[in-house]
C-alpha cells in the first residue's frame, strides 16, 4: 500500500506517528505526502480542545472528499474519546491511543476486504506501556524518546486522562536501550516525552522517579544531549536540581508547565501547587544551573478569571523571568468541569488578555536573549531556511548563521553577535 500519515497535536503524536510509520515500511509499505494519492490515509487526531477536534474532522473529511475509494483510517485522541463523532465522517477504520500494532494490522485487513473496523478499548483498563519503536526515518537531528503515557491529575480544563488512561511507564532498562541505539543511528538530541513524564515510574512502587530515569538515558547516550519535555513544577527540588546538574548532556532548559500565576485560578484549574511552590522551583532552578531556559504554557481568560486575577498572573510571569512563553486563551473543551464553570470570560476579553500577555513575555524573552550577546555557545544545526543554517543551543535558543557548506546535524561553536526578533544571529568560530 501507499500510505499518507497525517498528525494533529502534541510531541507525543508525533512520536506515535513516526512509529506507526516505522511499522508500515517494516511490512513493505510505501510512504507518499498526505496531499497526494495514496491507498490509505492515516489521520493521528488530537482532543485537547474542541478546536483540535474541528481540525481533526476537517482534515478526515478533505482526505474523503480527495480520495473516495481509498482507506480512511483513524487513531488519537479524538476517535478515543468522540467514536461517536467518526459515524458521519466515512472512516473505514476507527481506532485510538492504544495498541498500535494491532492498529497496522487491521489497516492491512480493513485494505483487504473493504469492510469497515473499529477497534477501541477502556483506556482506564490498560495497565502496560505499549513500546514502539523511537527515533523517525528520515535523518532528523533530534530523535524524541517516549518513555511515559496517561495522566491522573484530571485538571478541570483537560480530556486527556479520559484518552490516555493511566500512568504507564517505559522500563528504565528499556529506556536506556532505545537511547543507545539512537545514539547509534546518528541522533545528536534526545528529547524525553510523554503525556506527565514527571509521573514516569509512579506505578513501579520501587522509589524510582524521573531524575532515576534521566540519569539512565544521559549515561546510555553519553555523547547525545537530553532534552526534556514538560515538567510538573512539583517535579524541581532540591535533590532533583543536585543530580540534574551532575549530568554534562543534559540541556538546562526546563518546560514548567503553569497555565497561571494567580493561586484562585490555579484552584479552579485544580491543579496540583500553588504560585509559592512554583516559584520555588524557578528558584531552585536559577540557583542551581547557569541562565537556564525556564519556559511555560499560560492559559488566560479561564472561567471566572477577573481583571485582577490576571493583573496577578502578569505580575507573577515578570517575576519569573521566563525564557519563552507559549500563551493560549482558554478554549472550551466540552466533557470536562470547567466547561460548565460560571463566569465563562468573552472572546474578546480572552483576545486582548492573551495579547498583553505576549507583550510582556516578548519583552522577557528578548532580554534573556540578549545576555548571549558576545558569548560562544555550542550549536545542534538542524536546516537552512531564508539563506541561513539555522539550529538550537542547549537552552534551545535558535540561532541562525550565514554558511555555504552543509551543517545539517553538525555541533557547532558560534558567537552571538546580535538578537534579531526570537533568534540569535551569529557567527561560526
Amino acid at each position: 500500500m501507499k500510505i499518507a500519515f497525517y498528525t494533529l497535536g502534541c510531541k507525543v503524536n508525533q512520536y506515535e506517528t513516526q512509529a506507526l510509520e516505522q511499522m508500515v515500511t517494516d511490512r513493505g509499505h510505501t510512504l507518499v505526502p498526505f496531499e497526494g494519492a495514496a491507498d490509505a490515509y492515516i489521520i493521528n487526531t488530537c482532543s485537547v480542545t474542541a478546536v483540535s477536534d474541528k481540525k481533526s474532522r476537517q482534515v478526515i473529511r478533505r482526505a474523503r472528499k480527495a480520495a473516495p475509494d481509498a482507506v480512511i483510517a483513524v487513531c488519537g485522541c479524538y476517535s478515543q474519546t468522540h467514536p461517536q463523532d467518526m459515524e458521519g465522517l466515512s472512516v473505514d477504520l476507527v481506532s485510538g491511543t492504544g495498541d498500535r500494532r494491532g492498529f497496522v494490522d487491521l489497516l492491512e485487513q480493513t485494505w483487504a476486504e473493504r469492510q469497515p473496523h473499529t477497534a477501541l478499548d477502556d483506556a482506564f483498563q490498560r495497565r502496560t506501556f505499549e513500546v514502539l519503536p523511537a527515533g523517525g526515518l528520515e535523518g532528523r537531528t533530534r530523535a524524541m524518546l517516549k518513555v511515559e503515557d496517561g495522566c491522573v491529575n484530571f485538571c478541570s480544563y483537560c480530556i486527556i486522562p479520559y484518552a490516555r488512561g493511566r500512568i504507564r511507564s517505559l522500563p528504565l532498562d528499556e529506556a536506556k536501550k532505545q537511547a543507545a541505539q539512537l545514539a547509534v543511528e546518528g541522533y545528536q538530541e534526545l528529547v524525553l516525552t510523554g503525556i506527565e513524564i514527571s509521573s514516569w515510574g509512579q506505578e513501579f512502587q520501587d522509589g524510582t522517579t524521573l531524575i532515576d530515569l534521566i540519569e539512565g538515558i544521559c549515561a546510555a547516550a553519553p555523547g547525545c544531549r537530553v532534552r526534556l519535555g514538560s515538567l510538573e513544577p512539583r517535579t524541581i527540588t532540591e535533590a532533583f536540581c543536585r543530580r540534574a546538574a551532575a549530568l554534562d548532556n543534559l540541556c538546562p532548559h526546563f518546560h514548567l508547565s503553569m497555565q497561571s500565576g494567580c493561586d484562585a485560578v490555579l484552584a479552579r484549574m485544580n491543579r496540583k501547587y500553588d504560585s509559592a511552590r512554583y516559584y520555588e522551583s524557578v528558584r531552585l532552578l536559577n540557583k542551581t544551573f547557569d541562565r537556564p531556559a525556564i519556559t511555560t504554557d499560560l492559559i488566560v481568560g479561564f472561567p471566572g478569571e477577573t481583571g485582577e486575577e490576571f493583573q496577578e498572573t502578569l505580575e507573577f510571569i515578570q517575576k519569573c523571568a521566563f525564557s519563552a512563553m507559549h500563551i493560549f486563551p482558554y478554549s472550551k473543551r466540552p466533557g470536562t468541569p470547567a466547561a460548565k464553570m460560571p463566569g465563562q470570560v468573552l472572546k474578546t476579553v480572552k483576545e486582548d488578555r492573551a495579547h498583553r500577555a505576549a507583550a510582556v513575555a516578548a519583552q522577557m524573552e528578548r532580554a534573556y536573549l540578549e545576555q548571549w550577546v558576545g558569548q560562544t555557545v555550542p550549536v545542534l544545526f538542524e536546516e537552512e531556511r531564508d539563506g541561513l543554517w539555522r539550529g538550537h543551543t542547549t537552552r534551545y535558543a535558535e540561532v541562525a548563521v550565514s554558511c555555504r557548506d552543509n551543517l545539517h546535524n553538525q555541533l557547532r561553536s558560534v558567537r552571538i553577535e546580535k538578537v534579531e526578533g526570537s533568534a540569535l544571529l551569529g557567527e561560526l568560530v
